[in-house]
């Protein structure tokens, strides 16, 4: 038995949420092991009694859970973002999920804005660094709000952070067919901390020959991502470049409805797991049912291959592809569905495979 919680959290991500929750329950009714345990927890919840991430509820997920379904944070009812600060912070930190793995994968010709580009151009898998880098907070604010202001954020790089995340996407490009690995970093212009970056990638392609391993600027990879994203198949880099790369990549497979994302401790698969659509909670789209729900359901495929059925993974996939292609979708990909429609039109079409 498998023990998934599910945390809805903002704007359209409860939206979202519902429909991957939906199906889950679906595939728990047929017979798949699984247990499901709703979070009350976002910025509702924060509004309402001060709560944001409670120990009991980290404790009980470091003990008995396998992963955490989460549909979006983000309130401007909270402008501080305390709510989703402590409970992404609490899981992606506390839990060391130290992999954000984000496929880059365009599922029908007519989503990629690429002249002369189709799907099958766009497949590609990138392992972003999730618990060190510029996001970790640590800096400060000096005069503030006086003409001689100074703020600093620290570009916080270690050893065994870089390291870890750049093996795991070594080991996941060994198995991939192409086995090709772009590792991009800005050595050229950060000096210290991603000469650590280049130094650890020469190492490490010593010990993986059978994987093509080259080195690329970030500002370089943009371009050449655009110009020809057929040529990448396996990308790693920190956290910060991931953030702006995996949203580039999204722009080519459909846009953020369309993007899913695991959070893992990539070196022991046993441990308690992050997965989310990276849309956003979206505020101004929340309660008018336009939301894509396929980046959601995409994700709970990640989600069910990494607790170990990756055929329901396919299948999925399989049935969000011929939802575009017969157009049963929302919107922002070309249908007319809302949010409900084009989820149940999926959860029909894997009932009956």
């Amino acid at each position: 038995m498998k023990k998934i919680a599910v945390l809805g959290g903002d704007g359209i991500g409860p939206e979202v949420v519902r429909e991957a929750t939906l199906l889950l329950e679906e595939l728990r009714d047929r017979g798949l092991p699984i247990a499901l345990w709703p979070l009350d927890l976002g910025a509702e919840r924060y509004l309402r009694d001060g709560t944001t991430f409670p120990a009991e509820v980290r404790a009980t997920l470091a003990s008995e859970y396998s992963a955490v379904l989460l549909g979006a944070l983000g309130d401007p009812r909270v402008p501080g973002l305390e709510h989703a600060r402590d409970i992404l912070f609490g899981l992606r930190f506390g839990f060391d999920l130290y992999a954000n793995v984000r496929p880059v994968k365009a599922l029908a010709d007519r989503l990629v804005p690429l002249t002369g580009r189709t799907a099958r151009d766009v497949d590609l898998l990138v392992f972003r660094e999730n618990t060190e880098g510029i996001y970790v907070g640590i800096g400060g604010q000096m005069r503030r709000g006086t003409p001689d202001e100074i703020a600093i954020n620290e570009d916080v790089n270690t050893r065994k952070g870089v390291e870890r995340i750049q093996r795991a996407a070594f080991e996941h490009a060994r198995t991939r067919p192409r086995k090709r690995l772009h590792m991009a970093d800005k050595s050229n212009a950060m000096r210290h901390a991603h000469e650590l970056w280049l130094r650890v990638f020469d190492e490490l392609r010593r010990e993986y020959p059978d994987v093509e391993a080259s080195h690329v600027y970030v500002d370089a990879l943009c371009m050449y991502v655009i110009q020809d994203p057929s040529q990448f198949d396996v990308i790693v880099t920190n956290n910060l470049f991931g953030d702006i790369v995996t949203d580039l990549g999204a722009a080519l497979q459909g846009g953020l409805g369309m993007a899913g994302s695991a959070n893992v401790h990539w070196s022991d698969p046993s441990r308690l797991a992050l997965f989310e659509p990276v849309h956003g909670s979206a505020p101004p789209l929340a309660g008018k049912a336009v939301a894509n729900p396929f980046a959601a359901l995409l994700t709970v495929g990640m989600m069910l291959a990494h607790l170990g059925w990756p055929e329901l993974e396919r299948r999925i996939e399989r049935a969000v592809i011929e939802a575009l292609d017969a157009g049963r979708c929302t919107r922002d990909v070309g249908g007319t569905l809302s949010t409900p429609e084009a989820a149940a039109w999926v959860r029909e079409r894997l009932r009956a495979t």
